[in-house]
């Protein structure tokens, strides 16, 4: 799937460099629920992309570099998950709402009725990029989900905004 800019694509081996790039840097995964990973971590991580469906590769068309990705998880009752996670240094540009729009719009056009977010309160990019992208906000889950522990092993938990958009189709 092409965009004006970008390039969707599957995953392929050759994103290691640009992928290591981007899930090391402690900005970018500051709100998914893995930390900062190692080289033989991303490595890894990109074996279990490149396999899976829901992974969708952004490329940037003028370099031909992989600068983030998009996710779209299939759930109960036919619904999608989405997900987004981007080089910081491509940040304010729109390369993620230009994605996720083709995606979303793919998605509607395939026959789906229900697609949604969630994101950290805390994470107002995030959220606000949603709401751009006509999700509406239903629900503010209270300390409903956690990542990490303290070290005692106790959950240290998080909050998260739920965000959904129906199809235009049938809503």
């Amino acid at each position: 799937m092409q965009t004006q800019r970008l390039l969707l694509r599957r995953y392929q081996p050759e994103d290691l460099e640009d992928f290591t790039a981007l899930v090391s840097d402690p900005e970018v995964v500051r709100f998914e629920p893995y930390g900062t990973m190692t080289s033989d971590e991303a490595r890894a991580a990109l074996q279990q992309r490149i396999t899976d469906d829901a992974f969708i590769a952004v490329e940037r068309r003028s370099d031909g570099r992989m600068i983030g990705n998009v996710y779209l998880g299939r759930r109960d009752f036919g619904a999608l998950e989405l997900g987004y996670l981007f080089r910081r240094d491509c940040w304010g540009q729109g390369y993620a709402r230009e994605s996720c729009e083709a995606v979303i719009e793919a998605a509607f056009a395939a026959g789906v009725h229900r697609i949604f977010a969630e994101c950290d309160p805390n994470n107002a990019a995030s959220w606000r990029l949603l709401e751009r992208l006509s999700f509406a906000r239903e629900g503010h889950l209270r300390q409903n989900i956690y990542f990490h522990t303290d070290s005692d092993g106790r959950p240290i938990w998080k909050d998260t905004f739920l965000y959904a958009r129906l199809s235009p189709n049938q809503a």
